[in-house]
């Protein structure tokens, strides 16, 4: 199987978020369960854009929905490990970005899992696209690798 992905190293993201495992993201199998993955990779973009200023998740006029999201396997992780997201953004549109994310076990250099997550941003009360402002450009600009 020549076509099978190999994991990313950590120089391929540009920022980093700690990723604290819980008891209940382990499954039957002893090891983290696919789908919290996906929270992994939401809770690190909501922490970096709310940081950053950027993101007022219960007043702001701007919220972002995920239209897309995909991710793939490469070595498991167990409660209680300790993990980190590496972030980049890969395409940043007129009210859309593409995030791109890998989990690394804490301290080392080789992705156990990568994936990807499009956001479309839109105006809270009509859910129509929103132009991103130039806040938002100039630091996701900087997420880039």
């Amino acid at each position: 199987m020549s076509g099978r992905p190999t994991p990313s190293l950590r120089s391929a993201y540009a920022v980093f978020e700690p990723i604290e495992t819980r008891w209940a993201d382990n499954d039957v199998y002893g090891h983290i369960n696919n789908v919290a993955y996906y929270g992994y990779f939401d809770t690190a973009v909501n922490r970096r854009l709310a940081a950053a200023g950027l993101l007022d998740i219960l007043g702001g006029e701007t919220i972002g929905l995920v239209v897309e999201t995909g991710c793939q396997y490469f070595a498991p992780a167990a409660f209680p490990e300790a993990l980190e997201a590496g972030l980049r953004v890969a395409k940043l549109g007129t009210s859309s970005v593409r995030y791109e994310l890998a989990i690394f076990k804490a301290g080392e250099d080789t992705a156990i899992a990568e994936g990807h997550f499009i956001h479309v941003y839109v105006d809270r009360e009509s859910r129509r696209p929103a132009p991103l402002p130039d806040a938002w450009r100039e630091v996701l600009s900087g997420w880039r690798v």
